[in-house]
């Protein structure tokens, strides 16, 4: 049941024609002199081609019922005032041509939607839903439950398990409320499993305030406030059959004995160069959880690269990447459900990567001017074109 309801997803995010994408494509200016960044070019200075010039994009390419998404980029490492989404509008136009879905970044993260115990601030994640409703495009929501990103007030704050309690019930319902009907996936529970597969009951206040119960609560409470969403589980380094993605499979198992709605497993995959491409193990892995009646997704597609002594990939660095993100793609295509696949960003001018590892970065598949490097004609054609 889970994998049908993701095939609708897919389809009530395709209607946008081709010939209007690429009209809007070859409407785009390049990059913005805000930026700094030099011409687009390869490792060897050769010019690559961009996406503000004509091409088939890849919302066209995908096959039928499949999203192809980006992450919005806004807050977190860009600072206050200056969210890339809403001031780079030839970063805005191309999202809207290029992608059949988006996530925001930041924008309904704690910190940013909830930055006071009784303010919620809706702006940027509105911005981004009313856009993606203009250019046809399907949401997911990030984050519910995480450890990471809470604002001060809660992390800090000398609540009782009753009050932490209501606190989360009252967020979930305000903010999955709120996007009802509009956005169509939500990662209820992100990264609640370490590397082991133990649960992160020490980082994650809410699974060390109120123990792992609420976790199914969330899921109920979420469900309540949009029946409709497909709610979904979500980790890095979950891509392969491993320690963490053994406790997701049996914690999964537990929550659908349980009747919680769960509908979906989500796979990050914030990969490196320095770790082999999950291969085939990323098929073998979805499949397992699509054998459950869930549905699977790739929900934050990267594949850093450590940068040369000028700060710039290699080319066969960049050859390498492109494999990374075929295999992923491939993988996902070749599991009946798996029909969401968001790439976190595709462009280096606003990636997460250098700001959380040192000497690493050019994990997209365009440059700092939307420059498609070969990791852009791998997905591509992995979609099908």
């Amino acid at each position: 049941m889970a994998a049908t309801r993701a095939r609708g997803f897919g389809r009530a995010a395709a209607a946008v024609a081709a010939g209007a994408a690429v009209a809007l494509l070859a409407a785009c200016g390049g990059g913005s002199a805000e930026d700094g960044s030099g011409g687009s070019g390869g490792a060897d200075g050769r010019a690559l081609p961009t996406l503000t010039e004509e091409h088939a994009p890849l919302r066209d390419l995908a096959p039928d019922g499949v999203v192809i998404g980006t992450a919005a980029a806004g807050g977190g490492h860009f600072g206050s005032g200056n969210d890339p989404f809403q001031v780079d509008t030839d970063y805005r136009e191309i999202v809207g041509a290029e992608f059949s879905s988006v996530t925001p970044e930041n924008q309904l993260k704690w910190e940013y939607v909830h930055p006071e115990p009784e303010t919620y601030d809706f702006e940027a994640a509105d911005d981004i839903v009313d856009f993606a409703e203009e250019h046809g495009m399907a949401v997911r929501g990030h984050a519910l439950i995480w450890h990471s990103q809470n604002p001060a007030w809660l992390e800090n704050g000398d609540f009782t398990p009753d009050e932490l309690r209501d606190i989360l019930h009252d967020h979930i319902t305000t903010v999955v409320g709120r996007y009802a009907g509009r956005i169509q996936q939500w990662d209820v529970a992100n990264e609640i499993f370490d590397d082991g597969g133990r649960l992160r009951d020490e980082e994650n206040i809410w699974i060390r305030e109120l123990g792992p119960e609420i976790v199914a609560d969330a899921f109920r409470w979420a469900h309540e406030a949009d029946p409709d969403a497909l709610l979904f589980l979500n980790d890095y380094n979950a891509e392969t059959v491993n320690a963490k993605t053994n406790a997701y499979l049996a914690f999964v198992e537990e929550l659908l004995a349980d009747g919680v709605p769960v509908h979906g497993f989500g796979a990050q995959a914030h990969l490196s160069l320095e770790y082999g491409s999950p291969g085939d193990g990323l098929r073998q892995n979805l499949q397992r959880f699509a054998d459950l009646g869930l549905a699977t997704a790739i929900t934050e597609l990267d594949v850093r690269i450590e940068l040369g002594p000028g700060g710039e990939a290699s080319e066969e660095d960049l050859e390498r990447q492109a494999v990374y993100y075929r295999d992923v793609v491939e993988g996902c295509l070749a599991v009946e459900g798996c029909t969401s696949i968001t790439l976190w960003g595709f462009t280096d001018r606003y990636s997460w990567v250098p700001s959380w590892f040192q000497g690493m970065g050019a994990a997209t598949v365009t440059d700092s001017v939307f420059g498609r490097k070969p990791a852009y004609d791998a997905v591509a054609e992995a979609l099908g074109g």
